[in-house]
């Protein structure tokens, strides 16, 4: 079953015990018996019978990973395919910090294998694998690792293949363990067993966040009202520049002049911001955050939505869609779910107005079988995208309302969406990346069902939390990347335990998913099951490093909180992290707090 390739070197295997998931431990031993160094990688790979596979590799790997359609380029498995210039294959290998679990899986005819690895061993990091040839799916773990055909560094151009390799001494021994589960043909096989992984590496793992959650949330409300509102007109810009001496090429401020309605800036962080200040009594906050919802429910989209975006030079506009004035559903959805929450500590009625315009525009567009559209004329209202499960983020908006017509609504959108969670891949949630499977579809998915589940108490629903959160779980990372000397997350201790890949399109983690902390926690009491309450807790430990408490730490000041922390080679060097505060982020750090410590009470 499972296979080892080791040139000019002599290898050795031991199984160990079955763990409960069904995993048995294999430990390889290879030797350099000879008198000479020998230069090379050890191989290990395990097939099975596939007409047509489905492959993941956590965090980085979704079946085909990227729809032929989705218009962001990476990586894409095709069938009996090898067009690296377009990213393009029916092979991959890649380094295994790309993965939040160093583990390839693949189910084919008749059920599946996967193989489970660490980071890195005595000989470097490792690598992950995929292929399929000659009817067979075949996955792998290489010490150390390769990248091919080509390497992919977070654009449409793709790099070079690369790699590395060991010297073995002579004489030198070296011992790889892996972990080796053979899976029915359920793909959410995966679950108990990325369970059960996490559970092993915990104590490996530790996460030491730099202040409590009560302080990281007075911090970063410091933040997103310090560095990100601003009161004319009233929005929250979506990105502010660590060093406030940089200016662009045009001698202007680096800071973005936009504001999207939801998602990376708007209503969300604004009802953070205003359930903090409600809370601690601070007036400034709940008068910037009103101003900001004041401001996107004062002026809608001729369709009678929300715009999608606020610019300064041009004023309201569509979303980051190629679609000629194109409004994103996830986004409107999240800026409305939010908009509800926001109304039940402040009820206002131009808030209301805003609020049931939304939904009603939405309910008036849906499907006969329950699609409530992915992309909508700003101008007309048509639905311009039926692809993918971006309108999920509408279900929780309408199962939240309180109207019965509205949770009607929900409900057959809860139907429609359901076999994207059941396939084990849900695509479409950030306007950036399209059509492809994201760490955010999977917040999106666990907060509809969740709230339908709320509203009813129809066990389906709580079943389809429950897988939802399952699946966004495989984009956590459950160790801590070992990261290069002297680079600043190095430099730091940042522990990636709790992190999420943001999708396998934008491979650095990222902190949203503190936007569903609550539905994390409450899944958990629902399910009598503690162990979606430790997830949520740590991906908010893990956010409360690199908090900066001071002007100067971080490189930044008091209330300034990076997007990316990169974890692998993409986009930028390993260890480093973007020196720009994001609304979103301080917004997310501030709204798990909340949440948490509301719960804590």
């Amino acid at each position: 079953m499972v296979e080892v390739r080791a040139p000019g070197l002599e290898v050795d295997r031991a199984w160990g015990p079955t763990y409960p998931s069904g995993r048995r431990e294999l430990t390889i031993t290879v030797t350099n018996a000879g008198d000479t160094p020998v230069v090379a990688s050890v191989e290990v790979t395990a097939s099975v019978p596939a007409a047509d596979p489905w492959w993941l590799m956590p965090g980085l790997f979704y079946g085909e990973n990227r729809p032929a359609e989705c218009f962001r380029i990476f990586p894409r498995f095709e069938a009996g395919a090898d067009r690296p210039d377009e990213m393009v294959s029916d092979h991959w290998e890649f380094r295994a910090d790309r993965a939040a679990t160093p583990a390839s899986f693949v189910w084919g005819d008749d059920g599946g294998i996967a193989l489970i690895g660490d980071e890195t061993t005595a000989v470097g990091i490792t690598g992950l694998s995929l292929d399929h040839r000659d009817g067979r799916a075949r996955v792998g773990l290489r010490f150390p690792f390769a990248e091919a055909p080509m390497t992919y560094y977070g654009s449409a151009e793709p790099r070079p293949a690369q790699a590395a390799s060991y010297a073995w001494r002579p004489g030198e021994r070296q011992t790889f363990t892996i972990g080796v589960a053979e899976l029915s043909s359920d793909r959410h096989d995966y679950a108990a067993l990325l369970r059960e992984d996490w559970s092993l590496r915990v104590a490996g793992a530790p996460v030491s966040p730099w202040v409590d959650a009560a302080t990281a949330a007075e911090v970063a409300a410091e933040g997103l009202h310090r560095w990100h509102y601003d009161p004319d007109p009233g929005v929250l810009l979506e990105t502010v520049g660590f060093d406030r001496e940089v200016s662009g090429r045009d001698g202007r401020s680096v800071d973005r002049q936009a504001m999207h309605v939801g998602w990376v800036s708007g209503i969300p962080w604004a009802y953070a911001l205003l359930r903090h200040g409600r809370r601690l009594g601070n007036d400034a906050y709940v008068a910037a955050a009103e101003r900001v919802v004041d401001l996107i429910c004062d002026n809608p989209a001729p369709c009678g939505t929300f715009w999608g975006t606020w610019y300064r030079e041009r004023g309201w506009s569509q979303s980051w869609t190629p679609i000629e004035g194109g409004l994103h559903a996830r986004t409107l959805g999240e800026a409305t779910l939010f908009l509800g929450r926001a109304l039940a500590l402040e009820p206002r009625p131009g808030w209301e107005r805003a609020h049931r315009a939304n939904l009603d525009a939405v309910v008036a567009r849906q499907r006969d079988d329950g699609n409530l559209g992915s992309v909508h004329d700003a101008h007309t209202g048509e639905v311009v995208s039926w692809a993918g499960a971006s309108g999920l983020m509408f279900g929780a908006a309408l199962a939240e309302s309180g109207d019965d017509a509205y949770l009607a609504a929900a409900e057959r959108a809860g139907d429609y969406y359901a076999r994207f969670v059941l396939d084990e891949c849900v695509y479409g949630a950030p306007e950036d990346v399209d059509l492809a499977p994201t760490s955010e579809d999977g917040y999106c998915a666990l907060m509809a069902y969740l709230a339908l589940w709320r509203r009813t108490g129809a066990e389906r629903w709580l079943d389809l939390a429950r897988r939802s959160a399952d699946w966004l779980l495989t984009f956590r990372y459950s160790y801590n990347v070992e990261f290069p000397e002297r680079t600043p997350l190095a430099t730091y201790g940042f522990a990636t335990r709790g992190s999420d890949q943001a999708s396998p399109s934008n491979q650095h983690v990222h902190a949203y998913g503190l936007v569903c902390t609550d539905e994390m926690l409450a899944l958990s009491e629902a399910l009598d099951d503690p162990f979606y309450a430790e997830r949520a807790h740590e991906a908010l430990a893990c956010f409360r490093q690199l908090v900066p408490v001071a002007d100067g730490q971080v490189n930044g000041y008091r209330g300034m909180i990076t997007e990316r922390y990169y974890q692998t080679e993409c986009f930028q060097p390993k260890g480093m992290y973007l020196t720009l505060s994001h609304a979103w982020s301080a917004g997310v750090l501030l709204l798990g707090c909340e949440q948490a410590l509301a719960r804590a009470d």
